[in-house]
């Protein structure tokens, strides 16, 4: 939908439905009535970046748009640590529905405002474009491309630590520090922050390498990935104190460095007629491949072996391979990179 019609109205589309059914969530009166609108928020939310993605990678070129990705993903963790904070205290003073009700509302204003944001051109046949393809054609000609090809195994098999930590952090906190669920979550806070710092920070480095060597865009994701697995790993074995507390911060830096320059390849070797469709493989890509069922394989490992602590950062240790695996991926996928670069130099979205 992005591709074959319009960036701007996609976007205000599934802004507001996004918020829409956040609101809808608010006005919940049983099991069912939250999760259906809770599954429909991923409607808006599955489709925002891809074409969030697509709309910044036109209005940079591959030189300057490192940065300008390392800001947009730097919204996700500050919207994550707003929305906790002012979260909890909404829901202390109004209730628990509350915040779905007031945090649905800037989400509807600023999807409408997105309707008259500057758009680009849909790419069309005979103009250095692949054109409006079909879906399973897109993919097949996206899966062609053999950078994309690592980077597509690469990412998800990264999600199998990040994810899995995301997901059973609060609780590894809560058995290794014996606190509560509302300690825990606090914990993990200062963690998620880090990523307003670790965002920009490899938008910036991505960019720079890039203008020395292409390929040190493909390089810093790998680094960054696998430096990423041994934090988490030092981390969970000092259970997260002292200079536990100190890796761990340092891998939420490292861990979110890599987006930016994820998220710059594919709209370096994308064609025109395809900018979202690529980024919208990544994300089903990134549970296929490992976010979706990884969280699921932690538990039951963690089951396995006890219910304590020591076994669930034990299985947080052995999920943290997936980031050596992934930044693997991501070394190999270096050497086609320049070339699948060329294939498509001159083939880019303009302006309206």
């Amino acid at each position: 939908m992005i591709d074959s019609w319009s960036r701007r109205k996609s976007i205000g589309i599934m802004a507001i439905l996004w918020s829409l059914f956040t609101f809808l969530t608010g006005k919940a009166w049983n099991f069912w009535s939250i999760l259906v609108p809770r599954a429909l928020v991923g409607v808006g939310e599955a489709g925002y970046a891809p074409g969030g993605t697509a709309m910044i990678g036109a209005a940079f070129s591959a030189k300057s748009r490192g940065i300008a990705m390392g800001i947009f993903n730097m919204a996700i963790p500050l919207g994550f640590a707003l929305g906790a904070v002012l979260g909890g205290m909404i829901a202390k003073q109004q209730g628990w529905q509350a915040p779905f009700l007031w945090f649905a509302i800037p989400g509807i204003l600023f999807g409408i405002l997105a309707f008259f944001m500057k758009d680009y051109k849909t790419a069309v046949p005979g103009r250095g474009t692949d054109g409006r393809i079909s879906f399973t054609k897109s993919i097949s000609s996206l899966i062609k491309i053999r950078t994309l090809r690592w980077v597509y195994i690469g990412f998800g098999l990264c999600q199998i630590m990040t994810m899995s930590f995301l997901f059973w952090a609060p609780a590894y906190i809560g058995r290794a520090w014996g606190v509560d669920v509302a300690a825990a979550n606090g914990a993990l806070a200062p963690i998620v922050l880090t990523a307003i710092i670790g965002a920009p920070l490899g938008g910036i480095l991505t960019d720079i390498g890039f203008k020395r060597n292409p390929r040190f865009r493909m390089y810093l994701p790998a680094i960054s990935m696998i430096l990423s697995s041994v934090l988490l790993v030092g981390a969970i074995y000092f259970q997260l104190k002292g200079v536990g507390l100190i890796l761990i911060l340092a891998y939420g830096i490292m861990n979110v460095m890599a987006v930016p320059s994820l998220s710059a390849i594919s709209q370096d070797i994308a064609p025109a007629s395809q900018k979202g469709m690529v980024w919208g493989s990544m994300i089903f890509c990134q549970y296929f491949f490992g976010g979706g069922w990884s969280p699921y394989l932690v538990g039951a490992i963690s089951n396995a072996m006890g219910q304590g602590a020591q076994a669930l950062g034990t299985a947080l240790m052995i999920a943290a391979c997936g980031g050596i695996l992934g930044g693997l991926c991501f070394l190999i996928a270096a050497r086609p990179y320049p070339g699948d670069i060329d294939r498509v130099k001159g083939d880019q979205l303009m302006a309206e």
